[in-house]
């Protein structure tokens, strides 16, 4: 999700129930199994998601400044959630309570319509990546990803970009060397 819908009333609304926040690199903002009480939205740096599956990492999201970062178990139902955060960049993040967010929407409808609005993009984005995944060519995947984010490559290690696009690290770089 990102940011770039805020209005100024929004901003400033936010920031009434908002700390900012730094955290190294590699820092693991939050765990799966555990509910994520707080969103964050990324002022500078770079976060993946990865979730564990037959002992290896897969990562299902990758976000940069402007993007927001929350569990979507916490999120929606505050249950504990499936993915685990990690930040790739030393990152400076605005973090926002959850209770108090609902708080906001209760009383602000335009605050409520913006998170609404939010959440439906990324029903969006998810949906088109999975339809990706699922029938795609991993070269069309990549090429999708550098139009998507073209500053990837230069800020995230090839081997969380493939495991995103759903192949070995070998394919990534067989694909590379083509379109290079």
């Amino acid at each position: 999700m990102n940011i770039n819908s805020f209005s100024k009333a929004i901003e400033d609304k936010l920031k009434l129930i908002g700390e900012e926040i730094s955290h190294p690199k590699g820092y693991i903002l939050f765990n799966s199994n555990r509910v994520e009480r707080n969103i964050y939205i990324i002022r500078q740096g770079i976060a993946r998601a990865f979730i564990e599956a037959d002992g290896k990492e897969i990562t299902i999201w990758f976000g940069q400044e402007h993007d927001i970062i929350l569990s979507a178990n916490g999120y929606v139902d505050g249950k504990s959630g499936y993915e685990t955060m990690e930040l790739l960049e030393e990152s400076v993040l605005f973090k926002i309570n959850l209770i108090s967010l609902a708080k906001l929407y209760q009383s602000d409808i335009e605050m409520c319509n913006w998170a609404r609005q939010l959440i439906e993009k990324e029903f969006v984005r998810t949906e088109h990546h999975l339809i990706s995944i699922l029938s795609q060519p991993a070269s069309d995947r990549y090429s999708q990803l550098l139009h998507e984010k073209p500053e990837i490559l230069q800020r995230v290690q090839l081997r969380h970009i493939a495991s995103y696009l759903g192949i070995t690290s070998e394919h990534l770089s067989r694909i590379r060397a083509k379109k290079f």
